[in-house]
């Protein structure tokens, strides 16, 4: 037995403050649990009532003569530390604070939230909450509802974590409309104790639990949440929302890369890692869960399609091949199986069309020939109730074939339910387990979520790559001069020597302190040659002048230094970088930003100008592997200009995926690392040489 089961699956509850009056929390609890069909024991906490809702009502936790796993408190905020203690003293293991008045609301509610969580650990009681509804178990075997919501949900596989209450209930009301039913469902308030994902983890180890939905607003521990993420989402599918995707940034950030990476972009990039299926439509994740319910993950993305009608087969097919899944053509040898099976008039190919016509016989027909062909990974139905037809046989046999659980069926079933012949065939396919959607496109998302969830699931990203020729040693000792002289941007010695040390190819370079030592610097680089500024207080050199390219000779170098003295002076300091100029490559940008608790993302798009016009990107968590590298590579849109267009030449893509994983094994051994930016890296046929960088410790 785990901490979780005093939670998720108590023999006894109390309810610490319940009341006799009907619209109040402490009474709707006690009417939900008994109205569902709760097996365990109830005890009202009330002390001025003998007894709440026909049930025996206590003064103190200490006169249940019972053992109690649950404890409910709903009474004012000012007296629940030393009702914690009480329960921990009773021998108590969970408590569900309905009670507001925490950390929501300021100081003074975090100091008692604060004194509450002190005295849980003292006492071994683990908190749910506050501010919250709840949890429901609905095994037949127990039936907690212990919450204040008002959905019953029937007994089922699919399991609720919910970080807002009212988008909990929404989910899960949901679910009962699409008659889905559900195994647990949780909604934890303020979370200040049991976390989302500890609950997720508990979910992970439900045998009954075949499918997780998640909503959150965000994870204090991000790190924690993605390595569990990754365990359960290897076992069950995870679908998941994500508020908050319209805010743009959170705050201005210096560097290209963290000012890319939007306040959203980290959680979606933990659910990509983990192999979690996102969603921006509350109700598109309620039809795909149905889905994952009751049906097997289909082992590739090839489609089979029956249809007794044919516009809706061709929105189907549309939504399908953008969910990512193929409709393949059908051999002659399989039309010929088919045959035999189908009316004269029927179109006999993927979609195939039985007709409106068509009863069982035509339908298994094709059911068959589908759930026998080694090219076939899923099967769609439209299936539009034919006043002329048996429609009670059809959705016999699409039971039958559906309870052979050998590939996933979907169903988009057309129909008026205000006749009850129909209604009949309704019950009979979702009695059956098959999922039911009122129109195409539903019904074909749902089946791009199985689908999606297979390729997750089949996609292996390999471990991260230690290259070699590294000396991490060189790297923290630069990095430790700069924190010990009170440096946050390093200077661009630091960051070209940083790269060296990670074998990061770099345009040859020298450093100058005036415009003779650039001169000399630029004779042993060798001309032409690129000057830069380097000075802490300049961010974006270019746009400040503090760039002169395609220097060919020592009197044009000298001339952009002097210029460079004249105007940017009075910023502090300057020194300048003297840099082999290497033109003609495609420009790229790699960088990293931190993200607390999670470590870095890195970043790869195209690069120069062309990075903040376009915004073209892709990042990853670090440690990024390689095919991880490949992906950033293959994702961006203007992907196809790394191959070459009219005539130009593609970059050496094995270059560039190196220099990405070795920046990503820098960030590995030097997580100090706020900001960083290789922008641009030029590409080239053959190489990838980082031309200038950034880096904020």
């Amino acid at each position: 037995m785990t901490m979780l089961d005093s939670l998720f699956k108590p023999k006894a509850v109390a309810i610490v403050g319940a009341s006799t009056k009907e619209l109040s929390i402490g009474n709707v609890i006690i009417r939900n649990l008994q109205r569902y069909g709760y097996r365990g024991k109830i005890y009202p906490l009330n002390p001025n009532a003998p007894e709440v809702c026909g049930l025996k009502a206590y003064k103190t936790l200490d006169e249940i003569p019972d053992q109690v796993d649950l404890a409910h408190v709903i009474i004012p905020s000012q007296f629940v530390p030393q009702t914690i203690e009480e329960c921990g003293r009773k021998g108590i293991k969970a408590v569900i604070i309905n009670s507001a008045g925490f950390c929501e609301l300021g100081e003074e509610g975090a100091q008692l939230q604060d004194d509450f969580l002190r005295r849980g650990k003292e006492f071994g009681v683990r908190v749910f909450g506050p501010n919250c509804q709840g949890i429901i178990n609905s095994d037949p075997a127990l039936k907690a509802y212990c919450n204040f919501t008002f959905t019953f949900p029937e007994p089922g596989h699919v399991s609720v974590v919910a970080l807002s209450g009212g988008v909990g209930a929404l989910i899960m009301q949901a679910l009962a409309d699409l008659g889905v039913g559900q195994r647990f469902y949780a909604s934890n308030g303020n979370a200040c104790d049991i976390s989302v994902t500890e609950i997720l983890s508990y979910y992970g180890e439900d045998e009954a639990t075949k499918a997780v939905v998640l909503y959150t607003e965000g994870f204090p521990n991000p790190g924690e949440f993605l390595a569990v993420a990754r365990e359960v989402a290897a076992k069950k599918p995870i679908l998941a929302m994500k508020a908050g995707r319209t805010e743009q940034g959170a705050k201005a950030a210096s560097s290209h890369t963290g000012s890319l990476a939007g306040v959203d972009i980290a959680t979606e990039l933990i659910f990509e890692k983990t192999g979690i299926l996102s969603f921006i439509d509350e109700g598109e994740m309620a039809r795909a869960a149905m889905a994952f319910a009751t049906q097997p993950i289909p082992k590739g993305n090839r489609v089979g399609i029956i249809t007794n009608t044919g516009g809706p087969a061709v929105i189907a097919t549309d939504v399908l091949v953008s969910c990512g899944l193929d409709v393949p053509k059908l051999s002659a040898e399989s039309i010929e199986r088919l045959r035999p099976s189908q009316l004269p008039e029927a179109a006999l190919e993927n979609p195939i069309d039985v007709v409106a016509t068509a009863g069982g016989v035509p339908f298994r027909g094709a059911l068959d020939l589908f759930l026998s062909e080694e090219g076939i990974d899923s099967i769609f139905i439209n299936f539009v109730t034919a006043p002329f037809t048996d429609t009670d046989e059809v959705a016999r046999q699409i039971v039958e074939v559906n309870r052979l659980a050998k590939k996933p069926i979907v169903c988009n079933f057309m129909t008026d339910l205000s006749q009850e012949r129909f209604r009949k065939t309704r019950d009979i396919l979702k009695e059956g387990g098959v999922p039911i959607y009122a129109n195409p496109s539903d019904a074909a998302k749902a089946l791009g979520a199985l689908a999606q969830y297979g390729r997750l699931r089949r996609r292996d990203i390999g471990r991260p790559e230690k290259r070699g020729g590294v000396d991490a040693a060189r790297a923290q000792a630069v990095v430790d001069q700069a924190r010990k002289e009170g440096r946050q941007v390093l200077s661009a010695t630091d960051v070209y020597s940083i790269f060296e040390a990670y074998g990061i190819p770099v345009a040859p370079w020298r450093m100058a302190g005036s415009a003779a030592e650039a001169v000399a610097a630029a004779e042993v680089v060798g001309y032409p040659v690129v000057v830069k500024v380097d000075c802490e207080e300049i961010d974006h050199k270019s746009d400040m002048g503090g760039v002169a390219v395609n220097l060919k000779d020592g009197a044009a170098v000298a001339a952009a230094v002097e210029s460079m003295q004249e105007r940017l002076s009075s910023f502090g300091k300057l020194r300048f970088l003297v840099q082999k100029f290497l033109p003609g490559g495609r420009e790229l940008i790699v960088g990293a930003t931190e993200q607390p608790g999670l470590g870095h993302l890195v970043m790869f798009g195209l690069g120069g100008i062309y990075v903040e016009v376009l915004k073209d990107v892709s990042f990853k968590i670090s440690p990024v592997t390689r095919v991880e590298a490949g992906e950033m590579l293959s994702s961006i849109k203007t992907a196809a200009l790394l191959n070459g267009v009219r005539g130009e030449k593609g970059i050496d893509r094995e270059a560039v995926t190196e220099l990405i994983e070795r920046v990503s094994q820098l960030l590995s051994d030097l997580p100090m690392i706020r900001e960083m930016d290789l922008n641009p890296v030029m590409a080239f046929e053959k190489g990838a040489f980082a031309v200038d960088g950034r880096i904020r410790i």
